[in-house]
């Protein structure tokens, strides 16, 4: 996996997944008022960004306290990411979070786990521990990102308009096949280190 500022923005515009979202987006916010639809996708980004960012900048801390290697970090990112990928390339009836919810969405399941999910976690908690020197310039590839995903998100309404329903479903299958080869990448990266720490030195 390319570890250059613009590589890392993209993978996490790839796993934030805006032009996933924009359909979940779409059906949480059916009900709620239409002059409240821009506040409460904001207000959804920002709790997603803020939570992304504290695993960014603390999940270090995390892992050492619970035990946990970035062998087995790289590896659980990677299935996770593969999993989240596949619900991509072949969508289940549900959809990628099962059945709608009704009400105005607060927290779940609109910043976590649809835009902050468990596989945008573990990247920028895999990020942080590699080279937490750079941390300030995963930062900023993270706040890159969300903007980015922002501001799809907001004008999703449009952009699905225009699409239309099979033009969103071939971006969302395209963003999904290439989530699912860094997915292998990471896989494959975390089993070498694994295989390294099993060779005698």
């Amino acid at each position: 996996m390319d570890d250059s500022f613009p590589a890392i923005c993209f993978l996490l515009v790839l796993v934030l997944d805006p032009f996933g979202n924009i359909p979940l987006v779409a059906a949480l916010l059916r009900a709620v008022p239409a002059d409240r639809r821009r506040r409460v996708v904001l207000r959804e980004c920002l709790i997603a960004y803020g939570v992304l960012l504290a695993f960014l900048l603390f999940g270090g801390y995390l892992m050492g306290f619970l035990g946990l290697s970035q062998t087995s970090l790289g590896i659980a990112g990677g299935v996770l990411l593969l999993l989240i990928a596949l619900r991509m390339i072949f969508p289940a009836p549900g959809g990628l979070l099962g059945d709608d919810l009704q009400g105005e969405p607060m927290v779940f399941p609109l910043a976590i786990p649809a835009i902050a999910g468990p596989s945008a976690m573990a990247v920028v908690m895999l990020l942080a521990s590699r080279e937490p020197a750079r941390l300030w310039e995963w930062s900023a590839a993270l706040t890159l990102a969300m903007a980015v995903s922002t501001t799809t998100l907001l004008a999703g309404a449009r952009l699905a308009e225009l699409a239309g329903e099979r033009g969103r479903r071939a971006m969302e299958r395209l963003t999904g096949l290439l989530l699912s080869i860094l997915a292998v990448e990471m896989l494959l990266r975390g089993i070498e280190d694994f295989v390294r720490t099993l060779t005698p030195v």
